[in-house]
């Protein structure tokens, strides 16, 4: 029997066995759990254990819903090529035109068919690396073509029957000091008209054709035999039964070189840039008004009786006014230079740019075209049927002018050549009806923001 020889007392805490951390959780836990309490450092491990998997579990939840979200969104439709051919020399360009694709080459020009992919004409007769390609399917299987290539050159072909006919090259000049390069091209809807902005030395300057694309049809009935184009070469194509590739073999025999002989492309405008405005020579207001035409429009402003002893006056007192600003930004000295570049759009015939009664208007027919200069504030309306008495290497003065109040940093017309868009320097976007002849809408962007480009959707 044992008997116990203390009295009957509480024990005394032990405090060294006491939880320190979890002393509130300690009921909670269940009594058959024998491991409940861990010794340190272990309870320091699984603390850090826990942690780990608790992130990477909130790392994981995250995941699975942008990856739920990312299925419930529209997925792209991928699109692998359905047939590869090889092209000789390296492909720079290329444009669509009917059922033909034109591509600029390392070493000329080649022709495909949409439909097989087949090469049907290449012209290679010079050597010359194509850079840009602008194409225009005129019917009755006739395309015409301008290519600009690495000298910035402007070649214009004749694509007829699977076939080049070089007609002419648009910038050729015989001194090389005064050969000018090619920044832009633009072909008119219809293919009447191409514009061409060219630049030299120390200007620039834009030239407008008259294309004679009916001339160019019946020309090409005519002799069929001179249709067969310029150093053409058929090619005869083979497809691989590994992969589908398509391959290019070239044919010995090549096709007619005979030259065609096409009616050239008519110049009708060199617009120039505006020249900077100065102070007035003339001596009175009589003198100003001679030189005026009429009244019924607005001029470039060159037609002023402000002297250069005024402008000098007034540029002395804002610089005396505004000096502790123009210090703070660091004073520079702005010279006036003509500007090198301009945006041009060719338009149909509408409220903005009326067209005399003695001047035939067909449909579908641009009527005029629109330019404006980098840093210019006006936008100038040129109309395209001009009397032929007028010399064309006259600087031609605009029919229509329209003031902006800042200088007008990008344009855009519309696919239907109806709304016009003009976006300023100052972040104002106005969009015009061309048909109706008034804006549309005003839309002021944040002062801070710059507009580089605009388009219609």
């Amino acid at each position: 029997v044992y008997i116990r020889k203390h009295p009957l007392e509480i024990p005394p805490p032990s405090e060294k066995d006491w939880l320190k951390d979890d002393e509130e959780d300690f009921f909670l836990q269940d009594p058959d759990r024998k491991r409940d309490a861990l010794p340190q450092p272990f309870r320091m491990i699984n603390k850090l254990v826990m942690l780990v998997f608790e992130n990477a579990m909130e790392i994981i939840e995250r995941r699975e819903m942008l990856r739920e979200a990312q299925k419930l969104k529209v997925q792209p439709t991928k699109c692998f090529p359905t047939a590869e051919f090889q092209v000789t020399g390296r492909a720079n360009c290329l444009a669509v035109s009917g059922k033909y694709i034109f591509v600029g080459l390392s070493v000329g020009l080649s022709a495909f068919k949409v439909s097989d992919c087949k090469e049907v004409c290449a012209w290679d007769a010079v050597k010359t690396e194509i850079c840009a390609i602008h194409a225009l399917d005129l019917g009755n299987e006739c395309h015409v073509l301008l290519a600009v290539d690495e000298m910035g050159l402007v070649w214009l072909f004749c694509f007829h029957k699977e076939s080049f006919v070089l007609i002419k090259i648009l910038n050729e000049v015989e001194d090389i000091s005064r050969r000018s390069t090619c920044v832009e091209v633009v072909l008119s809807p219809g293919g009447d008209y191409a514009g061409v902005l060219l630049q030299g030395n120390t200007k620039a300057w834009l030239e407008i054709y008259r294309l004679p694309k009916d001339s160019w049809l019946k020309e090409m009935e005519k002799s069929p035999g001179a249709a067969a184009g310029l150093a053409c070469r058929e090619r005869r194509s083979s497809w691989t039964s590994v992969g589908d590739i398509f391959l290019l073999q070239e044919s010995p025999v090549s096709a007619n070189k005979a030259d065609a002989k096409l009616s050239l492309p008519v110049l009708l405008l060199k617009v120039k840039p505006p020249k900077p405005i100065t102070g007035s020579s003339f001596k009175s207001p009589l003198d100003a008004l001679k030189k005026v035409d009429d009244d019924s429009m607005l001029g470039l402003g060159y037609n002023h009786l402000i002297k250069d002893s005024q402008w000098e006056q007034q540029e002395a007192i804002f610089c005396s006014t505004y000096r502790d600003y123009l210090e703070a930004e660091g004073e520079r000295e702005s010279k006036e230079e003509i500007p090198r570049h301009a945006t041009f759009h060719f338009l149909l015939p509408s409220w903005i740019l009326q067209v005399g009664p003695e001047m035939k208007v067909q449909p579908g027919v641009p009527a005029g075209i629109s330019v404006h200069w980098d840093g210019s504030h006006n936008f100038c309306l040129y109309l395209l049927n001009r009397p032929l008495k007028e010399k064309v290497d006259s600087d031609p003065k605009p029919d229509v002018v329209w003031p902006c109040a800042a200088p007008i940093a990008c344009s855009a017309v519309s696919s239907c050549s109806r709304y016009l868009a003009l976006a300023c320097e100052d972040a104002t976007i106005t969009i015009w009806d061309k048909h109706l002849g008034y804006p549309l809408s005003v839309t002021a962007i944040l002062e801070e923001r710059l507009i580089r480009s605009i388009y219609f959707l």
